[in-house]
Order: C-alpha cells, then sequence, then structure tokens
C-alpha cells in the first residue's frame, strides 16, 4: 500500500511511539537513517561497478577500432607512398607522405591543447550543491 506521496506504509507495523522517551525516538531515527545511508551507498556501489564494467568494454572496443583505424592509415600510407614512387625517386615519395603526416599530427596537437585550455577540472556544480546541505539541514 502507498500513501499520497508515492511511499510506501503498512498499517500493520506501525507502532504506538507515546509510550517512548525522545531519546529512543532520535535513537530509532538515527538507526534508520544510518541503514538508509548503507544501504544507499550499496546501491551506489552496484550502480558504478555495473557502469564501469560497461565502460571498460566500451573503452575495449574503441581501442580495437582505434588499432584498426592506426592500421587503415598505416596502409594508405604505404598505398601512396609507393603510387607516387611511380612518378619520383621512393626517397622524396616517403618524405611527402611523412611531411603530409607530420601536418596531421600538429593540427591535431594544436586542435586538442585548445580544447583542453577549456577544461575546469573543479566539480563547481557538486562543491556548489555540497555547500548548501548545511544550511539545509538548519531549522527555518
Amino acid at each position: 500500500m502507498t500513501n499520497a506521496n508515492g511511499v510506501g506504509a503498512s498499517t500493520s507495523t506501525q507502532e504506538d511511539v507515546s509510550q517512548q522517551s525522545v531519546g529512543e525516538l532520535i535513537g530509532e531515527v538515527s538507526r534508520d537513517l544510518s541503514t538508509l545511508m548503507r544501504q544507499e551507498l550499496e546501491l551506489a556501489k552496484v550502480e558504478i561497478k555495473t557502469e564501469v564494467s560497461k565502460t571498460g568494454k566500451a573503452a575495449g572496443m574503441l581501442g580495437g577500432a582505434g588499432f584498426a583505424g592506426y592500421m587503415v592509415a598505416l596502409f594508405l600510407s604505404c598505398a601512396l607512398w609507393w603510387g607516387l614512387e611511380n612518378v619520383m625517386d621512393a626517397g622524396w615519395a616517403a618524405l611527402i607522405v611523412a611531411v603530409i603526416w607530420g601536418v596531421i599530427g600538429a593540427v591535431l596537437y594544436a586542435t586538442g591543447r585548445k580544447k583542453l585550455r577549456t577544461v575546469n577540472p573543479k566539480p563547481e556544480r557538486t562543491v556548489e550543491t555540497v555547500q548548501e546541505i548545511p544550511g539545509a539541514l538548519k531549522p527555518s
């Protein structure tokens, strides 16, 4: 059975708290809160473990795709080198292919460095919400 807030409620397990002291009630609430926090922590651990496993598999596949891309680039470079060798000396053909890869590498480096400078290592939203917790716990 659920109450109006959608929270599970059972009328058969409710206790009469009129005979308990405030200290006992606070102790019971503290134990319940502690149990809830432990359960939430366990749930978070399970969820993180599942997500890490999926992330590891995806990273492995991306690594394989990266290696396959490397092999494609290597063989296309060799094909370009051998194709240019038909019209010029093999040394010059190899130099042209190397210069092309040097330009590609320089452009990728500059782009990556520019994007890396925009990274903010401080989790600002998390810091803000953690700072709000003490205020939320104080009575109004």
